[in-house]
């Protein structure tokens, strides 16, 4: 939900600063998710002033332009080339110096330049209105009636409007907030001062009989009905200042009627709807259900069957006109030619207008309300402020009286209040008057007050109270959490504030995602047999710790990597025709190491999490191909798993050595964190497996111990991505985190992230060569990116590419 800061001030005085009111709303239960700038004229018209025109002659080699000389109040006038057919000397005019930013009605933004045209010298622009976003006619120049000087800025002759808006996430029991007048009653009990209530019309008719006759069958599904017939209104554009309250919540207007019901919904919260009088055949308007599958064409020009609990407006003939509270019909609205009439303000069931919503997915700002509740209280008092606006922007009079049908006064909830209930759940006591100052500025009630308690009887625009725990809850948001004492015994300072690390809750939660990957979990024996690192040089049998009472030599020695009892795993498995694996291992290792400090050797114990992967990645079906496993199937593991912790700040290296046929090392600062890739076919002979291999070990230790930066949580930007596609040409050695580095430390504005969709090698691009066919995301947190914007940024990257890499562009 939007509110304009400017339209909440002309119902409570707020001279504080946006940002704590914004605070002051979100402590309350008004959480203020968002605040954006508003401007009437895009640009404020900042940087344009006014001028006179002191000379004005023709151009000697352009029939149509002239050459003129403007005051603008600075030391010397301005030359300028002017292109509009009423130009003349005299004129107080709106100029754009250099420099200045302009924003045309329609086109994107450009900044005046200093420029020759036809020879001759020009240092500005003498506006239009559709030059500056004034408006759409580009006939001629703006030609100003003022006194005020030259250099004046133009927007103090306009005085076109700025505005905050706040954006409020509004909880679905909160109906009554859903209006500028309803944050304002927030505002008054929080800030303690006067709401200033809109000015009502009294109803008064011409004596006339009352046009319009209005019957309601259901009462249940409209509690009250209220209505008021207009004749002789003029349909037409609304007033700037109508148009300009609208577009600052992101409404479109789009007539003086149509606009009024509008600003009075989200005035006060209660939706109206607007029928053309002669619409209304037998001038007779019916509150009623119709027949199941009764057709119904509605305003967007749907035909929708209605079901028999769809409570309808409709005329004397039972022709639906409307959706009770949801949706128009498109032969009732109104338009242009529009002379009478009849406004509706009632009163809907919830739960009628929720089913009937949620049958036809239909969410309109009237269904938004009525789903929720709305003031059963209000009908009148909106119509009456309606009926104010409508006389003064469509002309016109009120014709009969005020229709009202209201079987049933609905009256405030009574609920039975006692001071220890209030105490116990607020955590403090309170005095009884700072509480029954809170309830009356929330316009509650207060009766029968005693030593032990009282009676609230809370407003019928407050439908989510019904419970004492409700307006104890009333109570509480504005007195304020923070005010509420922690006393010693509600101290958490057995909380640390960097808590140790629970590994164990910390594996089980990777476990849970690798499982989820499609990965299972083994154990295997922490005893081998020391012919693994005998026969494989990577590693240094001097560093067996041995067994002194071994049962066998192939359980002899403690293992000093999880590499071997995985694959002995492996094979076990596809010996038995299991050839599709994806395994994980969370396990220690040990070795002897010298310590230098006593001059002996000692046993390490090392954390790891070592991952295999071998056979097709996925199982055939007739959906999905199968295909064998790849590196990158098993470097997506690993960047997930980094990501799992929040770990950015890293570095990978290719590596190539007598475990791997090839893979990487990742490192963080001076410390070896992981390696993985593809298993030399050596290693894999020594347990007889003849299938290509994939393997990880992680230093589980060291990645839990890695400082986790705090996660940010953003909004979701409002502005498109834009994709852009490139393919580079480089030498063979260049990895793709090279790329990756020099692109986005060379755009750091709008640059997103960067995938890599093909590489290619071949004869075509020279020995030594690869080409990557990259594609870079785009996005600006601010605004929608222009085609020029994204030029540039990329054109920067490229020549990073080249300049860094040696890289040249495939075209």
């Amino acid at each position: 939900m939007k509110i304009s800061l400017n339209w909440l001030k002309q119902y409570i005085a707020l001279d504080e600063p946006v940002k704590e009111i914004a605070d002051a709303l979100t402590m309350s239960g008004l959480e203020v998710e968002g605040l954006t700038d508003f401007e009437e004229v895009k640009g404020s018209l900042d940087g344009l002033v006014i001028g006179v025109v002191e000379t004005c002659e023709n151009h000697p080699q352009a029939d149509r332009l002239s050459l003129t000389t403007v005051d603008i109040g600075s030391d010397q006038s301005l030359s300028i080339v002017c292109g509009a057919p009423n130009v003349a000397q005299g004129q107080k005019v709106v100029v754009a110096p250099v420099g200045t930013v302009l924003y045309p009605t329609t086109g994107e933004p450009f900044k005046i330049k200093k420029t020759k045209i036809r020879g001759a010298v020009s240092e500005g622009m003498i506006c239009a209105e559709d030059e500056i976003g004034l408006g759409t006619n580009h006939h001629g120049i703006l030609v100003l009636e003022s006194d005020l000087p030259s250099g004046t800025p133009a927007n103090d002759f306009y005085r076109t409007e700025t505005d905050q808006v706040l954006e409020i996430g509004l909880t679905p029991n909160r109906t009554d907030a859903i209006s500028h007048l309803g944050v304002a009653r927030d505002l008054k009990a929080l800030l303690n001062r006067p709401i200033k209530w809109p000015p009502l019309e009294p109803l008064e008719n011409t004596g006339n009989s009352n046009p319009i006759q209005v019957s309601v069958e259901n009462y249940e599904a409209c509690p009250r009905y209220s209505g008021l017939t207009f004749e002789n209104i003029s349909i037409m554009e609304s007033p700037s200042w109508l148009q300009t309250r609208l577009r600052s919540i992101g409404l479109a207007p789009i007539n003086n009627l149509v606009d009024i019901t509008n600003f009075v919904m989200h005035e006060t919260g209660q939706p109206m709807h607007a029928f053309d009088g002669q619409a209304i055949r037998s001038n007779t308007v019916l509150v009623k259900t119709l027949k199941e599958g009764t057709p119904f064409v509605t305003l967007d020009e749907k035909e929708r069957k209605l079901k028999d609990f769809d409570l309808m407006i409709c005329d004397g003939e039972e022709n639906g006109m409307c959706i009770a509270g949801v949706f128009g019909g498109i032969k009732s609205g109104v338009t242009e030619k529009t002379t009478s009439v009849f406004l509706e303000s009632a009163c809907f069931s919830a739960d009628f207008v929720r089913k009937t919503a949620q049958h036809h997915g239909l969410k309109t700002d009237a269904s938004f309300r009525f789903e929720r509740g709305t003031d059963p209280n209000l009908t009148v008092t909106a119509l009456q402020r309606a009926a104010g606006l409508i006389l003064e922007l469509c002309g016109g009079e009120i014709v009969g009286d005020l229709i009202d049908i209201y079987p049933m006064v609905i009256k405030p909830c009574e609920i039975e209040m006692r001071f220890h209930h209030i105490d116990r759940l607020v955590g403090q006591v309170l005095p009884p008057e700072r509480i029954f100052k809170i309830l009356e500025d929330l316009d509650f009630q207060i009766e029968d007050k005693t030593s032990e308690g009282f009676k609230a009887l809370a407003p019928t625009y407050r439908v989510d109270v019904t419970r004492e725990a409700d307006v104890i809850e009333e109570i509480l948001r504005i007195y304020g959490f923070n005010n509420i004492e922690v006393l010693q015994h509600y101290g958490s300072s057995y909380m640390a504030e960097f808590p140790a690390i629970d590994q164990d809750r910390t594996r089980f939660g990777l476990a849970k995602m690798l499982a989820a990957d499609g990965f299972y979990e083994i154990y295997t024996n922490s005893l081998t047999k020391s012919d693994y690192t005998v026969d494989n040089p990577a590693f240094d049998a001097n560093r067996n710790i041995t067994i002194l009472n071994k049962l066998s030599e192939d359980l002899g020695v403690l293992r000093q990597t999880l590499l071997y009892a995985g694959l002995e795993s492996l094979a076990h498995n596809i010996n038995h025709k299991q050839t599709d694996l994806k395994m994980f291992e969370f396990g220690n290792t040990y070795k002897m190491v010298e310590d230098s400090n006593r001059g002996l050797d000692r046993y390490q114990e090392d954390s790891c999490l070592s991952l295999f992967m071998t056979g097709n990645n996925y199982q055939e079906s007739w959906t999905t191909q199968s295909r064998p496993v790849e590196f990158h199937d098993l470097s997506a593991v690993i960047r997930k798993i980094l990501e799992k912790f929040n770990l950015s700040a890293y570095n990978s290296m290719v590596m190539q050595n007598d475990i791997f046929q090839y893979g990487l090392s990742i490192t963080v600062p001076n410390k070896p964190l992981a390696r993985f890739g593809k298993l030399a076919s050596k290693v894999c002979a020594q347990v007889d497996i003849k299938q290509a291999v994939f393997y990880a070990e992680i230093d589980w230790g060291l990645l839990v111990m890695q400082p986790k930066d705090g996660i940010v949580y953003q909004e979701v930007s409002k502005f498109p991505e834009v994709r852009r596609d490139l393919s580079l040409v480089l030498d063979k050695h260049v990895s793709f985190s090279e790329i990756e580095k020099i692109a986005l430390s060379t755009e750091r504005n709008i640059l997103r992230r960067i995938n890599v969709f093909d590489v290619y090698e071949g004869e075509k691009i020279g020995k030594d060569k690869k080409a990557y066919a990259l594609c870079f995301i785009l996005q600006d947190k601010n605004k929608t990116l222009t085609d020029k914007i994204i030029d540039k940024c990329m054109t920067r990257v490229m020549r990073g590419f080249e300049q860094k890499l040696g890289a040249y562009i495939r075209t």
